[in-house]
């Protein structure tokens, strides 16, 4: 019998219902999202796919992937210049945030960390409490200080002192004034102690006593070194057990005596004398021998001279022999509150070196949530080779520093001669619209390794 075929397009099958079609049958024609659900897409040679049919994977395999980190980053560069050329404070755009702390403004919760006004971050910083500071350790003895260029050694007359190393308490020398020697220094005062001469203040030094000439023992005095008159004074009586320091505040003068010292002549012994508030405080040996309340009147700041080892007192001149070493004028009260506390361990230098610490940024806003960011921190090897990831570390946050990912830095060619530079892109964090960078110092020392941030530019 024979088949009877019979057309009608009335008859609408599915897939079910004709399962072993062969897709060569069908080269034009559009089909539909519900008719063959397994054809193959290879099988259609002309017309079109309904939307969702075909799988993203089946899309993407043959397109190139494009990689725009380098743009990226030869952008940031390019901002991280024009800001440093242009001396910019921070500043952000639309995708970018870029400070090279040319003042504090973009910054924030400094730990053991300072912006130096050279414009740059670091945990080994300039002591900017330190107003005059004679290590002795120079033949140019008056050289260190807030301003070199303050100070100036007296010529002629007594002015005698030697640099010896072979008596010292720290460094290469101390000062060694013999008989009827001085020496004599001509520093600004405003320099040293500020315009306005009612704030704290220490003055220190490590002396060892090898006796004098005269009624007392002058250590040193701060005013007109030819006749008695002072702003400040410290001086021994002669039996080298009772040590006084006069101060001139205002109309008034005030001082404090201590009694029993002891060990004078036998070593060097560290002095501090200290105005803190209303008081003024001695120390010997990190131990408080006295204090007094001077009210918060200025301090006489008439005579810009400072002397060591000369004095001259009502009854005439007198002068203490021995030797200086490491003496600073800071414009804090270093030692308060009658504390006792363990005197330097080592010579005083004008930095502080802390061997961590950290800083922030202040919140950036996005104007879209951010779950990716990248960065790129120029930075300078004062002193040693700092180690990316251990000794210089970057971490980033969108939702205001609550959550912090630690990024894994990459060197890139140096910004310029001495300063390095390094990235991250891509960085997966918490999602928010607050951004943040953290960097931390560590194994940080004064002289053998120290990192400065120049500047850093943020990605989102």
């Amino acid at each position: 019998m024979a088949i009877i075929k019979i057309r009608n397009t009335a008859i609408d099958l599915d897939a079910a219902e004709i399962p072993n079609i062969d897709a060569s049958k069908i080269t034009t024609g559009t089909i539909s999202s519900n008719r063959i659900s397994g054809l193959p897409a290879s099988s259609i040679s002309s017309g079109t796919f309904a939307d969702a049919r075909i799988a993203s994977s089946n899309v993407s395999q043959h397109a190139t992937s494009f990689d725009d980190n380098k743009i990226v980053n030869d952008l940031s560069t390019l901002a991280l210049r024009q800001a440093s050329d242009g001396n910019r404070s921070a500043y952000n755009t639309n995708s970018q945030y870029v400070d090279v702390f040319q003042d504090s403004t973009g910054i924030t919760s400094l730990t053991n960390t300072s912006r130096a006004s050279d414009e740059y971050m670091a945990s080994v910083v300039a002591d900017a409490n330190t107003k005059l500071l004679l290590s002795f350790d120079s033949s140019e003895t008056g050289k260190e200080g807030d301003d070199a260029s303050n100070i100036t050694v007296a010529e002629g007359g007594n002015n005698n002192g030697v640099l010896t190393s072979s008596v010292k308490k720290y460094g290469n020398n101390a000062l060694h004034l013999p008989d009827s020697a001085a020496l004599v220094l001509t520093p600004n005062s405003n320099a040293i102690f500020g315009s306005a001469s009612n704030t704290d203040f220490t003055i220190e030094f490590w002396h060892k006593s090898t006796g004098g000439a005269g009624d007392y023992r002058a250590l040193f005095v701060k005013g007109n070194h030819t006749g008695n008159v002072k702003d400040f004074r410290a001086y021994y009586a002669l039996n080298m057990t009772t040590l006084y320091f006069d101060v001139e505040i205002g109309n008034g003068n005030y001082g404090i005596t201590a009694t029993g010292l002891d060990n004078v002549a036998t070593q060097f012994n560290h002095y501090a004398f200290v105005r803190q508030g209303s008081n003024i405080r001695l120390y010997y040996n990190g131990v408080q021998k006295g204090s007094t309340s001077i009210g918060t009147g200025t301090l006489d700041a008439a005579y810009s001279t400072i002397q060591f080892g000369k004095s001259y007192i009502a009854n005439g001149t007198s002068y203490a022999h021995g030797y200086w070493d490491d003496f600073r004028i800071s414009n804090i009260a270093r030692y308060p509150d009658g504390t006792s506390f363990t005197p330097p361990t080592a010579g005083f230098t004008l930095v502080t070196a802390n061997a961590t610490g950290s800083f922030e940024s202040n919140a950036i806003t996005a104007p879209s949530s951010v779950s990716s960011m990248g960065a790129i921190i120029t930075y300078q090897d004062q002193a040693g080779t700092n180690a990316l990831n251990t000794d210089i570390v970057l971490k980033l946050s969108a939702d205001g520093g609550s959550n912090y990912t630690t990024a894994t830095l990459t060197a890139l060619p140096d910004f310029s001669t001495g300063i390095k530079m390094a990235k991250v892109n891509d960085l997966s964090v918490t999602a928010g619209t607050s951004l943040k960078y953290k960097i931390e110092f560590a194994n940080q020392a004064s002289g053998s390794k120290e990192a400065r941030i120049r500047g850093v530019s943020l990605q989102y």
